[in-house]
């Protein structure tokens, strides 16, 4: 396939930024999106100038770090995958793509397709955590039994990847689904108990503070959601959150 590609490139968040537009011919649609924009890096070295800078890891779709907004869509056409697993075959010769970063002021940009998303480590860091002994002398799971459907729904939660897709599709830049599925995923669970009021009233005070957007149930969030969590992981938060309003010591 030959391609026109829209990327967006820009040197820091203080630069205004801009598309530039490149050709790549002799794209196999076999190929992988990021294995199509090292061909473009390829192409862009050898002729002497600066090459796109994106973020990739893993290429199986469980870091979380390919993030792209590609045609408007986060991680790209396509339902449950990351930009890593989308293939080039989703599109059409002579198509034109445009790929850009993820946009929201929480999420700055550091260089072209490449974000800062430390903001997800600091909600992290404020509550995502336990303080049960989880390595060495662990207690032996059948020693604390879980209700089949609480265990079902919290490993749900926990296969949020932490991309910043549900932030970047939202109207308003939100993180609920992000820190939803986090509190979720301890609050089912027996061993979330000790921090389980203080973790949700310090992981959405931490969000309020990276100046993460409000949610207004829109949906989009999972829609593109590239592992697919829940919106009723966000109901959840609410009730945790205000549980913990209305009895802090508890």
């Amino acid at each position: 396939m030959n391609l026109t590609l829209k990327v967006w490139r820009q040197n820091g968040a203080n630069d205004k930024g801009r598309l530039e537009s490149y050709q790549v011919k002799d794209i196999s649609p076999d190929m992988s999106f990021l294995e199509m924009m090292d061909v473009l890096n390829d192409q862009i070295i050898v002729e002497g100038k600066d090459p796109v800078a994106f973020d990739h890891d893993c290429r199986e779709g469980i870091c979380g770090s390919c993030s792209m907004f590609i045609n408007g869509e986060a991680h790209g056409p396509g339902r449950g995958i990351t930009t890593c697993q989308l293939h080039m075959r989703t599109f059409n010769d002579g198509d034109t793509i445009y790929i850009e970063p993820w946009r929201a002021a929480a999420f700055p940009v550091i260089k072209d397709l490449v974000t800062d998303r430390s903001a997800f480590d600091r909600i992290i860091q404020a509550g995502g955590y336990v303080s049960v002994n989880t390595s060495g002398n662990t207690q032996d799971a059948n020693a604390l039994p879980i209700p089949k459907d609480d265990a079902d729904k919290a490993f749900d939660a926990a296969t949020c990847i932490g991309c910043g897709a549900c932030v970047a599709t939202c109207k308003n830049s939100s993180a609920m689904l992000f820190v939803s599925a986090k509190v979720s995923q301890l609050a089912l669970l027996p061993q979330g108990d000790p921090e389980r009021t203080t973790r949700a009233l310090h992981m959405v005070e931490q969000m309020d503070k990276e100046g993460f957007g409000n949610c207004t149930n829109t949906g989009a969030c999972e829609v593109e959601c590239p592992k697919e969590i829940s919106l009723e992981n966000i109901a959840r938060l609410n009730r945790e959150y205000l549980r913990a309003s209305v009895n802090p010591d508890k």
